[in-house]
């Protein structure tokens, strides 16, 4: 009988907070929105909006873009992200004032950043404030057209063996999955160009380089959800959002081959080298100067744990985006073929006018260029930016306190058919130059904007238009049956990619 009585006092309890939560909750966390006369959409405890994310039930891109076209007259409007109020920007003139006009304001992600129990976690993407600052100033440098033309020749190399590899494919009219070769040569070129190592990802597709990238995107939604809303759970308990096999092994593949280089006198032109600078100077001087000693005995140079960060976010942040945008472009051009045989015409006169393909070459195909920009505003990468407000503002009829989350709903934009009408029709043409002109500067932002932009944007278009003409000036692609239309996007991932893969019939020209 006592048992009973314990047992009945303990679920009495239980019931008892589980209430005061759920008032609290419902009463006191989610008023947020209702304080400030803000329209919202309705919450539910505990989780509030996002309980499609943390379910792994849909892409967060399309999971935003459905509220946006949903509510976006409303110009701005209130979600709950867990327990934090989340301001979800649907006006082009307020994107612009919290990306660049007020960057002050809005500087930081307000992500997970912890090296202490996360050294990867130390990079570009993830930093904050002051740091962040400092970061973005010594890495500006790295991504020169200057630096890109020396590397260029790593990524032509790569592009040879991707070209070679798909051969005999092509020779019996073979399908392939284009998306896991495409991630093998993306693989291939970061890892050269980050890490100076050959990786050899497109003949071995199941190499340690591979499996390791892989299992940094190998992420559950609820650990997504702590990484993005709640890195103070993460903090207090010591999660690090790299799992600890993934940062031992790039941080020692990083020492070794920087030790090598040093021991061995080797330069190589590419972005290890400059963060072996940067390590050793504090600085990179514009000529490579090797001679030159530190302008200042001010300046900080890099620690090896921080150089590795950001050769580690090169390379994770580089080799899934631009697969995918890759996979993409195909996928549209094999349904497309007037397209397709358009760009290659291109491909084909610019490669004979050059003589041969060069970084001049690839920056004469302004065609291919729309072609990528098209897909890009088709299916960004990256389907949603991401800010927090460090410091409160005054928006248009709108005050913003410090601490509030921003959600810039990008693939909502880039599919709002107010804006690019058909928006589901693939159409290079308006990337136009009179068509651009007529948008709103902020209605395209597949790298982001203003100072927070993506800063390896030209090193991204540079591997993409790589790895799409060497393919387009060799073989002709077909959509395979097994390859849906549409395509639907696997939904527990943060960049957007195909759910099924994209199966292509490659065929020789």
């Amino acid at each position: 009988m006592r048992t009973k009585m314990v047992l009945a006092e303990v679920i009495g309890a239980f019931i008892v907070i589980l209430s005061i939560v759920y008032i609290y909750y419902k009463y006191v966390i989610f008023n947020f929105w209702r304080k400030r006369g803000i329209f919202y959409v309705k919450p539910v405890v505990p989780i509030g909006n996002i309980t499609p994310l943390v379910t792994g039930k849909m892409q967060v891109g399309v999971f935003f873009q459905n509220a946006y076209l949903k509510y976006k007259d409303h110009q701005v409007f209130g979600m709950y992200s867990l327990y934090k109020p989340n301001l979800i920007i649907a006006d082009l003139d307020h994107i612009r004032t919290v990306l660049t006009k007020e960057f002050k304001s809005f500087h930081d992600r307000g992500i997970f950043d912890n090296d202490r129990i996360d050294p990867m976690s130390g990079n570009l993407f993830f930093m904050p404030g002051k740091r962040w600052r400092n970061m973005r100033a010594k890495l500006t440098p790295t991504f020169t057209s200057d630096k890109m033309k020396r590397m260029f020749f790593i990524l032509k190399e790569c592009s040879e063996e991707l070209v070679k590899h798909l051969e005999s494919k092509a020779q019996v009219g073979e399908s392939v999955e284009i998306k896991d070769i495409f991630g093998r040569y993306t693989t291939d070129v970061i890892m050269s160009t980050a890490f100076g190592v050959k990786s050899n990802c497109i003949e071995e597709p199941n190499n340690q380089y591979r499996i390791q990238g892989k299992k940094y995107f190998d992420i559950t939604p609820i650990k997504v959800a702590l990484i993005f809303y709640m890195p103070q759970v993460m903090n207090f308990l010591s999660i690090p959002a790299t799992p600890p096999s993934v940062t031992k092994f790039y941080i020692n593949m990083f020492r070794e081959n920087m030790e090598y280089r040093k021991a061995h006198h080797i330069v190589r032109h590419d972005f290890m080298n400059l963060l072996i600078q940067l390590m050793e100077r504090g600085f990179i001087d514009p000529e490579d100067n090797k001679t030159i000693i530190n302008k200042s005995s001010n300046i900080t140079k890099l620690t090896m744990e921080e150089a590795a960060a950001q050769s580690f976010i090169f390379f994770a942040a580089g080799f899934e985006t631009s697969a995918t945008t890759m996979t993409f472009a195909l996928y549209e051009l094999a349904q497309q073929h007037d397209i397709q045989d358009k760009t290659r015409n291109e491909i084909d006169e610019v490669l004979t006018k050059h003589g041969e393909l060069t970084y001049d070459a690839v920056n004469d195909m302004t065609y291919l260029q729309k072609v990528i920009s098209e897909t890009l505003r088709k299916y960004p990468p990256v389907p949603i930016l991401n800010r927090i407000c460090t410091k409160e503002i005054e928006l248009p009829n709108i005050r913003v306190p410090k601490g509030t989350l921003i959600t810039i709903p990008l693939l909502g934009l880039h599919r709002d058919p107010s804006i690019y009408p058909d928006p589901d029709k693939f159409d290079p043409e308006r990337f136009n130059a009179d068509e651009i002109k007529e948008r709103h500067p902020y209605a395209y932002m597949p790298f982001g904007e203003g100072p927070r932009n993506c800063i390896g944007l030209r090193f991204g278009y540079l591997q993409v238009k790589v790895g799409l003409l060497s393919l387009l000036s060799k073989y002709k692609f077909k959509l395979h049956s097994q390859t849906a239309v549409p395509l639907t996007f696997y939904e527990g991932a943060l960049v957007l990619q195909p759910k099924s893969g994209v199966h292509l019939i490659i065929e020789p020209r």
